[in-house]
């Protein structure tokens, strides 16, 4: 007989199979279609939840997918990558009687993957042509939320995108485990389907382009780019060999074929507690590290991963290590030294000890690349917004994680697209009125 339990599956199979055509029907059926539901106040685009499930449930898949698409572009990435246990489906009120949700999230992929597979047009239409142009800085969520909705509204878009591929943390920030069979390509590839969006790719903010060319070229632009730059340990042995921010690992996973993966070592440290640190974790155990261990400097409670992500990442044979903070790494690994919490302020104990490692990932954050935004007002190390996602600079918009607005995830990204390019539209609309385009 031969033993399987210790082989890690593919870095790049699918986390959660997707649902069969009965299993979202019988899941369809669980929901209660709340009236003023608790789920959809939980959604940060605000999908009407229990319409999108009602559908499913009567075998309008087109319909239900046309719901979500409706307020969130991006809702076959979110039905992926969402933490739906602590939004939708943490709200959900079938937690009370049955203790476990409608698999909202599941359900969600199931109606946007046959959509995005089936559909020959585009399900939204574009106005009229209104002969404004927009810029959009940025591919990401964000910027490509921003540029279909502007499109939908009738204005002609082109997006700069410093990156060979559109997607941005979608493509280049997310386990493959996560977005399995290039379906990051794919959505980019419906989004843009709608027309009236051009992508320039290798045009970066502050080498390739500048904020005053932006505002004197376009009628309106928009600011998606993110939070490019990473935070440091500030540590000794921080620039040796095997030593790597976590995002560009898992840039480099993503961007690697399944016949030629990405190596890593035997033994693989991963220092921090968001997300990011869980993705690099798990990946860097399906590519075969012997030993992977998540370490943070503060206790399982305060980690920015959800508690499922961290139930996730032990599943997968990640070693937990909470309260110890980095102190220096050489030959011999990195030396932590162990913290504690003393009224809410953590402190070190003064005692350390030692992980063995043969790669180390740091994640400890991401930060705002300022250098580019000569002229944007920032606050908190973030670009200053009002409520209509309008920064100081006139005509500049902004929205996605380099503002703010929430949560860093995909689905605040995207309503912050979605949001702004509604402001874009209004003013736009405004200036139209007051001086109206002459046409032949």
């Amino acid at each position: 007989m031969t033993l399987t339990a210790d082989i890690p599956p593919s870095p790049y199979a699918d986390l959660t199979p997707p649902l069969t055509a009965v299993q979202a029907l019988a899941e369809s059926n669980r929901c209660l279609f709340c009236y003023d539901a608790a789920c959809v106040r939980a959604c940060p685009t605000g999908i009407d939840i229990p319409a999108f499930i009602r559908s499913i449930a009567t075998g309008n898949l087109r319909g239900a997918a046309r719901t979500i698409l409706s307020e969130n572009i991006m809702g076959g990435t979110c039905g992926r990558v969402c933490p739906t246990e602590t939004l939708c489906e943490q709200a959900c009120v079938r937690n009370t009687a049955e203790e476990r949700p409608v698999a909202i999230g599941r359900l969600q992929r199931h109606a946007t993957d046959r959509l995005l597979s089936t559909a020959t047009v585009h399900p939204f239409a574009r106005a009229e042509a209104t002969g404004r142009r927009i810029a959009v800085v940025g591919a990401g969520p964000a910027g490509l939320a921003c540029a279909h909705r502007l499109a939908m509204l009738g204005h002609a878009v082109t997006v700069f995108e410093a990156k060979p591929k559109a997607g941005g943390l979608n493509e280049y920030g997310l386990a493959p485990y996560k977005m399995a069979d290039d379906f990051a390509q794919r959505e980019v590839a419906f989004i843009l389907g709608i027309g009236g969006i051009t992508v320039e790719h290798g045009r970066r903010l502050g080498a390739d382009l500048s904020m005053e060319d932006l505002q004197k070229d376009f009628d309106a632009v928009f600011l998606g780019v993110g939070l490019g730059g990473n935070n440091r340990l500030g540590i000794p042995g921080e620039e040796r060999a095997g030593v790597e921010d976590a995002t560009a690992f898992i840039e480099r996973v993503r961007q690697a074929t399944p016949q030629a993966p990405v190596a890593v070592g035997r033994r693989v440290v991963v220092i921090g507690g968001g997300n990011t640190a869980v993705d690099a974790a798990i990946q860097a155990k399906r590519l075969g590290a012997e030993t992977v261990t998540l370490v943070y400097r503060r206790g399982r409670g305060q980690m920015g991963a959800t508690p499922w992500e961290q139930e996730l990442a032990q599943t997968n044979g990640v070693v937990l290590v909470t309260f110890a903070a980095p102190v220096g790494i050489d030959d011999g690994g990195v030396t932590f030294e162990r913290t504690r919490l003393e009224e809410g302020k953590l402190a070190g104990t003064g005692e350390t000890f030692t992980i063995a490692a043969d790669t180390v990932l740091k994640a400890v954050g991401q930060t705002l690349d300022r250098a580019a935004l000569a002229g944007v007002t920032l606050a908190g190390g973030k670009i200053a917004v009002d409520e209509g996602y309008r920064t100081t600079l006139a005509k500049v918009f902004a929205g996605g994680d380099c503002v703010a607005s929430g949560a860093d995830l995909t689905v605040q990204s995207v309503q912050d697209g979605k949001l702004a390019a509604l402001s874009i539209h209004r003013h736009l609309s405004a200036a139209l009125q007051a001086a109206p385009i002459e046409t032949a």
